[in-house]
């Protein structure tokens, strides 16, 4: 019998980065509850969030640190010094995979720059779980993650994700996910395609997808839909014609101070790209 089956531990002081229920506790592995209450150390996002799903397994953990994206750099140090005295660390965040838009992969960074191993306990992952039904990553899929939170920032981020041919997927809040929805939807254009997935694996889940012309009137029909974690699948470009991000960004600027074929013209001239593609490209961005 393999070994790793009887011992959830490796031979030599490791940190597992464990996957933990993004709500559903059942989604919990058996490897991930014996890993937890087996090593030496919990480094957590939020200490308090966590004792509450030790609890609900009977998981007493013997040391509980907190590592959070304030304090990472520090907490990462006192781990490796823990790894040195022949600790096993265990890393969780609050819901879900650690280090994929959660704190994490500096720690992991320094972690390996030490000499020690990093081994995954899989389990959870919001990101996965809404692209395993929402059927619109069949040729692959770019993982964005949070948007930045400011206006005219996320506005930037996504104009460079104009001609992306692979579904992107975003992580959002609920205080911003109807104006980052609306930025799509001016950016990338009305018919583009939307899967909203929100609350994945807890009571009030909800999942739908439209175009992007009617996300902010789904919003708007029930404020409830505004509530909760959310991930955001957004379907890729078609098969480019010669227009490239850089060129989109160009023209984008002069779309805002010159009349549509003026913009045109410079654009096509400053880039390079092509006129018609440049030119489709602006009617769709006024529409």
């Amino acid at each position: 019998m393999n070994e790793s089956i009887v011992s959830p531990l490796l031979d030599m002081p490791s940190l597992y980065v464990v996957a933990t229920p993004l709500g559903n506790l059942r989604d919990f592995s058996p490897r991930a509850r014996d890993t937890l209450a087996a090593v030496d150390v919990i480094a957590a996002e939020d200490t308090r969030h966590s004792q509450r799903l030790l609890n609900a397994f009977d998981i007493h953990a013997r040391r509980l640190l907190a590592l959070h994206r304030h304090n990472e750099q520090q907490a990462a140090g006192q781990i490796i010094e823990c790894l040195a005295q022949g600790q096993h660390v265990a890393l969780i965040t609050d819901a879900g995979t650690p280090a994929i838009s959660d704190p994490g992969a500096r720690l992991v960074a320094r972690v390996r720059e030490a000499g020690y191993t990093v081994s995954p306990v899989p389990g959870a992952c919001a990101a996965v779980a809404a692209l395993s039904v929402a059927g619109i990553a069949e040729g692959g899929f770019r993982f964005i993650g949070f948007l930045p939170a400011k206006t005219q920032s996320r506005r930037s981020a996504l104009m460079t994700l104009i001609n992306e041919r692979d579904a992107m997927v975003f992580y959002e809040a609920p205080h911003r996910v109807e104006a980052c929805v609306a930025d799509m939807t001016e950016i990338f254009g009305e018919v583009r395609e939307i899967f909203i997935a929100r609350e994945l694996s807890k009571l009030h889940e909800e999942t739908a997808a439209m175009p992007l012309a009617r996300a902010g009137a789904w919003f708007a029909a029930d404020a409830n839909r505004a509530r909760g974690e959310f991930v955001l699948i957004v379907r890729g470009a078609d098969a480019p014609d010669g227009v490239d991000a850089n060129a989109l960004r160009v023209l984008g600027l002069l779309l805002d101070e010159l009349p549509l074929k003026t913009a045109v013209c410079l654009a096509a001239e400053i880039t390079g790209a092509p006129r018609k593609g440049l030119y489709a490209h602006a009617l769709e961005q006024r529409r």
